[in-house]
């Protein structure tokens, strides 16, 4: 619905030519128009009688949509609206396009069975609006006549062939000047040697309005923030992207964010750089020289800091450092990261944010930290708001509420489809009272190291080695494991698995894509993992897409195993005293899909030993990892096996 408000069309018309003739260099060529114009200090026309008004709409056979007809009746036409239409039609020009261009069928032409009601429409704009340019460059204004609100407005697209995109849809006649004049502001606010400075009262209105949209999101409030700047964004104010871009990254928001202004500023660039080749980095297809268009202006010094942080990000080296209280906050939420704990991490930084200490007036939030491998995984939008709604920099204001943790703190999340349903078997190993970076030495053999691969071909790097692989995803995880892996055999099944902390008291071991599960040759890890406290071993395969569903469960203390079952293939193998809340009988009864039984054995687990697993850190963040010693036993007398073995080429000495 259009705003009802009365719009003063003079007041505006009379506030834009006084800005247009004031921003003109003295000594610059003009047309005898223009000359007049500047001197009358008016870019309009005589306004349109009543009856050159009726006149026009007899002619065009409609009645003219009220925003043109108000603005008609002050100005009968418009020189220079924005940057690209140097004259705008009054009652004498304004006429029916008919496909003048000639570019309907050009429009039509990409239209097929699967095109969008809107797409046929614009389509139709060349047969059927009214033109309105009368002078330009090559830029088409057409107002249509059949995309009309319940005000009578019609909506106004604009169209030149070298800006390559879609005709833009202005809601009426009133926001598409409204628009011009934006437009007009930012062709002028960057100013060349010689021009005059482009003050007027309203970049001194939006200029205001920046310093307190500035104050209002140091305070928190980050919406009001973002609404006055990208006001100020649309005149084209310095500063105001770079500004609005802040809180946009934050909010997760990415594209077309470059922190304009602030980025090349020595002062910022150690905090905007990051997040900005982070982004870069993300999309693998962009050259490296697009990276010197965003950072234009720049000096060579932040040109080579921009790429040496490239580098950094890409190589999962780049570590973000603060000033300051804040500084040590993010020092012990990227300890509690490696080891899974993520709510806690965003919790010790949130509590440490109101002393975080800005770089310049300018810098709004701190941002470096969401390209740092380990902490950037902690933002969702959601965060994002909280940490914008919090007082900083200095500044006073009320705190929000905490954001609820993204870990819901059991095990049964596990049985919840994720995206893609790629998570239908998973495999863990539960530790009581042992740090994470003892489990290595709990589930493997300790017979090798990453040094030993180097020296003999038929050691895989980190086969049994007890010392963890730095942080990392899981995915960069396979990848570098099938990388450095030069022995493959069919029985031999040694888990890569990240480790972490498990709620109060627990580690926990964790492999998301375990191999086939072989029932006769399994060898739980559970006895050699318990010595001298408890251990828990969960391998699921209730939603398996491969093979029959499957579960086992083994529990075992001081080395040997206490109790433990397997369901599989309809059937339940079970030894020892399992207690009742963890009886298979409980959950394998009639069911006609085993896989309903997932959810509430992980919630027995879970409840039966008070661990939980990091979902977040798990499925999005950086965690270490090793590879166990193998889940299943040698093959005996007469199985059959099969090992491959790869030996790299040596590389020949250069010929001389």
């Amino acid at each position: 619905m259009t705003d009802s408000t009365a719009f003063d069309w003079l007041t505006f018309l009379l506030r834009w030519s006084e800005e247009w003739a004031d921003s003109l260099p003295d000594d610059e060529a003009r047309g005898e128009a223009d000359e007049a114009a500047r001197r009358a200090r008016w870019l309009g026309f005589p306004a349109a009688s009543a009856e050159r008004i009726a006149a026009m709409e007899e002619r065009l056979g409609r009645r003219m949509p009220p925003s043109y007809r108000e603005f008609l009746e002050v100005s009968d036409g418009w020189r220079h609206a924005g940057g690209f239409v140097s004259l705008l039609a009054g009652t004498g020009d304004a006429r029916w396009h008919n496909d003048g261009s000639g570019l309907a069928d050009e429009f039509e032409e990409y239209l097929d069975e699967d095109s969008s009601p809107e797409e046929r429409r614009v389509a139709g704009l060349w047969r059927r609006a009214l033109q309105l340019d009368v002078e330009s460059d090559v830029t088409y204004i057409l107002m249509d006549p059949e995309d009309v609100d319940e005000d009578g407005e019609w909506a106004v697209y604009t169209w030149a062939s070298w800006r390559a995109e879609p005709p833009e849809r202005h809601a009426n006649f009133r926001e598409f000047m409204r628009d011009m004049h934006r437009e007009f502001h930012r062709l002028r606010a960057h100013r060349g040697d010689g021009e005059p400075v482009f003050a007027n009262d309203t970049t001194r209105r939006l200029d205001a309005l920046m310093e307190g949209a500035r104050l209002a999101a140091l305070r928190g409030g980050w919406e009001r923030a973002e609404k006055e700047l990208d006001e100020a964004k649309g005149y084209g104010r310095a500063r105001a992207a770079g500004l609005g871009d802040q809180i946009r990254r934050l909010l997760g928001r990415t594209y077309m964010v470059y922190f304009d202004g602030l980025v090349t500023d020595p002062r910022y660039a150690p905090d905007l750089l990051p997040p900005l080749v982070a982004e870069h980095a993300a999309h693998s297809y962009r050259d490296d020289s697009t990276l010197v268009f965003q950072l234009r202006g720049a000096d060579d010094d932040l040109v080579s800091l921009a790429h040496a942080t490239l580098g950094q990000v890409r190589d999962g080296t780049y570590r973000y450092t603060a000033a300051g209280p804040f500084g040590e906050a993010v020092e012990r939420a990227r300890e509690l990261t490696q080891w899974g704990d993520t709510d806690g991490a965003w919790r010790t930084l949130m509590a440490a944010l109101p002393l975080w200490e800005p770089l310049g007036p300018d810098h709004l939030a701190p941002l470096g930290w969401v390209a740092d491998p380990a902490l950037g995984p902690l933002l969702t939008p959601e965060r994002g708001r909280e940490l914008l709604s919090i007082p900083r920099g200095g500044q006073a204001g009320e705190t929000p509420r905490p954001t609820a943790g993204l870990d819901p703190g059991d095990l049964a999340w596990l049985a919840e489809q994720d995206p893609g349903n790629n998570r239908t078997s998973y495999r863990f190993v539960l530790v009581e009272g042992a740090e994470p970076q003892e489990l290595p030495a709990r589930l493997t053999d300790g017979t090798a190291n990453a040094a030993d691969a180097d020296e003999n071909e038929n050691v895989d790097e980190n086969a049994h080695s007890t010392v963890l692989n730095e942080p990392m995803t899981f995915w960069e995880a396979r990848r570098r494991k099938a990388h450095s892996r030069r022995e493959f055999s069919s029985y031999d099944d040694r888990a890569l698995m990240a480790v972490g902390r498990a709620g109060t008291g627990w580690s926990f071991a964790f492999d998301g894509d375990p191999a086939p599960f072989n029932r006769p040759r399994l060898v739980s890890p559970a006895a050699s993992a318990s010595a001298g406290t408890r251990a828990v071993v969960v391998w699921s395969g209730l939603r398996s897409q491969h093979g029959k569903p499957f579960f086992h469960l083994s529990v075992a203390r001081d080395g040997a195993e206490q109790y433990a079952f397997t369901y599989t293939d309809g059937e339940i193998q079970q030894s020892g005293e399992i207690p009742q809340a963890l009886a298979p009988s409980r959950f394998f009864g009639d069911l006609e899909d085993a896989a309903e039984a997932e959810r509430p054995l992980l919630e027995a687990v879970s409840e039966e030993f008070g661990a939980s697993l990091p979902r977040h850190a798990l499925v999005k963040g950086r965690l270490h990892t090793f590879t166990t010693r193998s889940w299943t036993r040698p093959p005996k007398d007469g199985e059959g096996y099969l090992v491959i073995r790869m030996h790299p080429t040596p590389t020949r000495p250069a010929e001389s």
